[in-house]
């Protein structure tokens, strides 16, 4: 962070597109002893990317992988140190609960979209356990709507080798956590499954969107229809 903070700020004083936040993303993925192996080709802008979520460690593969920015939830503002650093990386805030709002809020992201650079969203609305994928929250697919020529949706499916040791459930802080999963011994190997983007403007609404996106990273992570949903 020492070595990386410096130079981003060079980069932004001279108003050049700064590698240095995903060349500080991918390095410390590989601190916390990630293992990134890519599968697909990730759209490299004007293109939403919706992924599964198990980790804090998602953000550092996928920041790493794409240079994306991140939709996160409004608290994350004011963590410690994690904060500051995801305001330098222009994250996209939302405050999940307020529904009232949710017009809004989508409008933040169609404004991320539009400055051309690859936006996450997690549709879960928080980490799951890793043994299924959890239901996909439609609101914030309202950015992709109206269509936007060229703008589409790239599902992404993060397959870790053992989700439910990775997976973050949320009964430990954000401190406790890092400290479990970087104490877990040997290295996490993850697949980043990039798949077949989708065309916003060939699906009727925002649910057909979500359940799409879902639908192909459920596919991906080879999930059994029975699964609960």
């Amino acid at each position: 962070m020492l070595a990386c903070l410096p130079l981003h700020g060079l980069w932004r004083l001279a108003r050049r597109p700064s590698p240095w936040p995903r060349r500080f993303l991918r390095t410390t993925a590989w601190i916390a002893g990630a293992e990134v192996r890519i599968a697909g080709r990730p759209l490299a802008h004007d293109v939403l990317y919706v992924a599964n979520h198990l980790s804090w460690l998602d953000i550092l593969l996928i920041g790493g992988a794409t240079n994306s920015r991140f939709v996160a939830k409004d608290e994350v503002r004011h963590w410690p140190l994690i904060g500051w650093l995801a305001s330098l990386h222009a994250t996209v805030h939302v405050a999940r609960t307020e529904r009232g709002r949710v017009h809004e809020q989508a409008d933040r992201v169609r404004a991320a979209l539009a400055e051309g650079l690859p936006v996450t969203l997690f549709p879960e609305g928080g980490t799951g356990h890793g043994h299924h994928v959890g239901p996909f929250r439609a609101s914030l697919m309202e950015a992709l709507l109206p269509p936007r020529p060229g703008m589409r949706l790239q599902p992404l499916a993060i397959d870790y080798e053992d989700a439910p040791l990775i997976a973050w459930e949320g009964d430990l802080p954000v401190g406790a956590e890092a400290m479990r999963l970087l104490g877990l011994p040997g290295r996490r190997r993850v697949t980043l499954h990039f798949l077949d983007p989708i065309d916003p403007a060939a699906l009727p609404d925002r649910k057909a969107l979500t359940h799409a996106a879902r639908e192909a990273i459920r596919q991906a992570l080879c999930e059994d229809d029975a699964q609960p949903v």
